[in-house]
């Protein structure tokens, strides 16, 4: 084997490793990115399930005689704003993700307000739709949580693809950059309140 051969295998081995180290970097950044930004998709779907419960309960209080207009008005302005900010999976910056969290958590408030009120109103505590919605508003509830939580894991996996040694040193190269996560409101660790038990005192 003539002498200058050995050089030329060596880089050759040495430059494949390094493509073969490169690509799978990227292919399982770019997987464990696409998963995060599908959890996403996922907890927007939540939030708008309960966008659109809220929408009928709505209704249904509205028939109510003398339910207290400006405690209606603050769930109805709360949901507009509330469906109005949607963010790309592709785009998840930080104020964005806070601006979101914000009209989210201002639903959240207006909502406890409005089923407090409720508590006045025998006829909407023995309204069979109400009841319904109040139920599946709890359990919608339940699956934001989850949601949330699945994003944020799905977050993680990617962030510490991309963070860890030496992958490090590719994810410039690649432009592969951190993702955030969900962060909760103070106090919105818990969900709000929906459950009045009102079938037992309907009863």
């Amino acid at each position: 084997m003539k002498k200058w051969l050995v050089p030329v295998i060596v880089l050759a081995v040495i430059a494949y490793a390094v493509y073969s180290w490169g690509k799978g970097f990227n292919n399982t950044a770019v997987e464990l990115q696409e998963d995060a930004k599908t959890t996403w998709s996922n907890v927007e779907s939540s939030y708008q399930r309960r966008n659109d419960l809220i929408g009928n309960l709505v209704k249904t209080v509205q028939g109510a005689a003398d339910f207290e207009k400006e405690t209606l008005t603050e769930v109805i302005n709360a949901r507009a704003k509330a469906t109005s900010v949607n963010i790309n999976a592709g785009d998840l910056t930080p104020d964005k993700m806070a601006q979101f969290q914000q009209a989210q958590a201002g639903m959240s408030g207006a909502l406890s307000k409005l089923l407090v009120s409720v508590e006045r109103y025998p006829e909407l505590k023995a309204n069979a739709n109400f009841l319904e919605l109040q139920s599946q508003l709890e359990g919608t509830e339940n699956r934001i949580n989850v949601a949330r939580d699945r994003f944020n894991e799905g977050v993680n996996k990617y962030n510490k693809h991309i963070k860890v040694f030496p992958n490090s040193l590719l994810a410039g190269l690649f432009k592969f950059v951190e993702m955030d996560r969900f962060k909760s409101n103070p106090g919105s660790e818990n969900a709000p309140n929906v459950n009045f038990d009102f079938k037992k005192k309907a009863a």
